[in-house]
């Protein structure tokens, strides 16, 4: 069964951490095709420009990065590179790239896979270059900041994007030039704002070099079909240098909002995999057949409610932390999301290298109206005189809607 292998989790306050993932799967993991649900339409699948969960999950099918995260221990590992070292004063990183990784082409209307070039240190180059240039406009440049005169190329200080801290040393060799030491570089690397990226076919392709027909990747998939709002269909890329351990031929993806919709084309055998609506938990931990193909697994993931801090009344620390301690996590685990969650008392949520999230002794975000009605008092607004109205803006999917 694919599964995304990592989300990114982002700076806010957490109201509440989801760190469980429900699922039900008809136990194809040796079928030649897999049948699966996207949600949403991918607003992008060029890895400088995304943004979302949808889009990482593509961009990671398609293209590589330097490193990668071990599924079982999170340490980051190799993966289009072989080996990495740091200077003594921690600022310049080297990573040995592999010598066997193509850009490949397909075309869907005759299924001709063709080999255009290797994959090379330049395109890493190229990437993050193209990332950071202020030009093509990318949400998560920020990322790349600790890489030298990255933050001041992005924001506009500097035009010169050759004084960014990035360069082949050769065809196989990339070496990053750093604004102070960063032990977990490594694992910044391999990002998908970071991934090799072909200019040739952004050259060629423009705003649609990512169309079928036209991008080129150098992943475990290519791209067959994109029905936009509608369905997209990835093929197995037989150029892929570990292809032999690719077990899914074909990979067919439906883009259906409505978890209830998505449930019932699973139990009607259309989908292989679903996330169980909320309102359906119970029903499917009752059902003796569901509740044997329902799986449960931890996730990198943190479910929070961001604060506008640019004005009123969130620019004040009091009222955030009054709101933050004006919601039931576990309360809310307990009677809607019903999926074994874990109720958010920091914002890095277990699993992440220096959470203090399991620790008992630390207190962290807890559930205490009390201490919320005080601090919206102490902030100018005794029992919520004065405070001026505010916007809730959530996820229109059902799940989100039942939460918010």
């Amino acid at each position: 069964m694919l599964r995304n292998k990592r989300l990114l989790v982002l700076l806010s306050i957490v109201l509440l951490a989801t760190t469980v993932l429900s699922g039900c799967s008809r136990g194809q993991a040796l079928a030649k095709e897999i049948n699966m649900n996207l949600h949403t339409e991918p607003p992008t699948i060029d890895p400088a420009l995304t943004t979302d969960t949808t889009s990482v999950q593509c961009v990671e099918l398609f293209f590589l990065g330097l490193t990668d995260f071990d599924d079982q221990t999170l340490e980051v590992i190799p993966e289009l590179a072989t080996e990495w070292s740091a200077s003594a004063d921690g600022l310049t990183w080297t990573f040995k790239m592999r010598d066997d990784v193509q850009w490949v082409q397909y075309d869907p209307g005759s299924k001709k896979v063709t080999k255009q070039r290797p994959v090379t240190a330049h395109d890493v180059v190229y990437g993050v270059k193209r990332t950071i240039n202020p030009e093509t406009a990318s949400d998560y440049a920020y990322v790349d900041y600790i890489i030298k005169n990255a933050e001041a190329v992005n924001t506009g200080e500097s035009t010169d994007l050759d004084s960014i801290g990035v360069r082949a040393v050769d065809d196989y060799t990339v070496e990053f030039t750093l604004e102070q030491p960063a032990g977990y570089f490594p694992g910044i690397a391999g990002m998908w704002v970071n991934r090799p990226q072909p200019k040739e076919a952004i050259d060629a392709g423009g705003d649609a070099w990512t169309e079928p027909g036209t991008i080129w990747t150098n992943g475990a998939y290519l791209l067959d079909t994109w029905e936009h709002e509608n369905r997209l269909v990835m093929v197995k890329n037989p150029e892929h240098f570990d292809a032999k351990n690719v077990s899914i031929e074909q990979i067919n993806w439906v883009m259906v909002t409505e978890d209830s919709t998505a449930f019932a084309m699973y139990e009607n055998g259309e989908l292989d995999v679903a996330n169980p609506p909320l309102d359906d938990m119970d029903r499917v931990k009752a059902d003796a057949t569901l509740s044997e193909e329902l799986y449960i697994a931890p996730q990198l993931c943190t479910y929070y409610y961001g604060f506008n801090t640019t004005k009123p009344p969130f620019d004040n620390v009091l009222v955030r932390q009054a709101f933050s301690r004006a919601v039931d996590r576990q309360k809310l685990i307990d009677t809607v999301t019903k999926g074994e969650q874990k109720p958010a008392k920091t914002f890095a949520c277990p699993g992440v290298f220096g959470s203090p999230a399991e620790d008992d002794d630390f207190e962290g975000l807890t559930f205490d109206p009390a201490e919320a009605k005080r601090l919206l008092a102490e902030a100018g607004y005794p029992d919520g005189q004065g405070l001026p109205e505010v916007t809730l803006m959530f996820n229109t999917n059902e799940g989100h809607q039942k939460i918010a």
